[in-house]
């Protein structure tokens, strides 16, 4: 089996939902688009939007692991988001005027002792990325696979956030991927760093409840706490679901 997109995903607000989609434009030196497009500034943060700050200034599953299990989906036609949790009840709203209906909703998700939500921030011309360039990330699904077998159970590829999950390659043939350049459909990508990981892949997408040690087989198999990796997109096209993934 040649190596292909398995699906693609985009996050709307950081570390606040997934969003399954079929296909996505890619621009030069841009973001996956209205991924990561609003985040959630926390009481003790000073970013305020204005230009890209590191993921601690903003509330995340590393620190709230109950976010994981937001499912989010953008209509980009009306401009709102529609948020499920198997804790809250649906929410639809728009981030760019509903800010305050928003933060009751999330409010109770964050765990008592933490720094709770205060406000979105939309950081206009590119995604809230944890890189400081934007970025795209991708995953190899047989990866996945690898770190769920060190764990003794089926590891779900939501834990980890990825924009791009391949199938068709062997276990950590990312690894040898940086530097390299790649064609995703009609879109060309330099891979540019691996993903050190955090906390927030210990939780279970479904509940919202640390159920894994993933750091802990992370270390097991390669020594190190990296999984996917980041990439730039330096030529425009086209993705989709299905597409292949070529290495040039």
């Amino acid at each position: 089996m040649s190596p292909c997109v398995a699906a693609l995903r985009r996050h709307p607000i950081k570390s606040h939902g997934r969003q399954q989609v079929q296909s996505a434009d890619l621009e030069v030196g841009g973001t996956f688009p209205w991924d990561r497009r609003w985040a959630v500034v926390h009481e003790e943060s000073k970013a305020d939007g204005s230009a890209w700050a590191p993921p601690m200034e903003f509330s995340r599953c590393a620190k709230s692991p109950s976010l994981m299990a937001i499912e989010a989906s953008y209509n980009e036609a009306s401009g709102k988001i529609m948020l499920s949790h198997p804790e809250r009840p649906d929410f639809a709203f728009n981030p760019d005027r509903g800010q305050k209906k928003f933060l009751a909703w999330v409010r109770p998700l964050t765990p008592a002792g933490r720094a709770a939500p205060v406000r979105l921030v939309r950081l206009e011309g590119r995604g809230m990325t944890d890189t400081d360039f934007p970025s795209i990330s991708l995953m190899n699904l047989a990866s996945n696979d690898a770190v769920g077998q060190i764990l003794g159970r089926e590891l779900s590829a939501e834990r980890w956030r990825a924009n791009i999950h391949v199938s068709g390659l062997t276990a950590w043939e990312e690894v040898d991927w940086i530097g390299r350049r790649m064609r995703i459909g009609e879109a060309e990508l330099v891979v540019r760093e691996p993903i050190v990981r955090c906390r927030a892949t210990e939780a279970n997408p479904l509940t919202g409840e640390r159920d894994m040690e993933t750091l802990v087989a992370l270390d097991a198999l390669c020594g190190r706490k990296e999984f996917g990796v980041y990439a730039e997109v330096v030529a425009p096209g086209r993705v989709s679901v299905s597409d292949p993934v070529v290495l040039l």
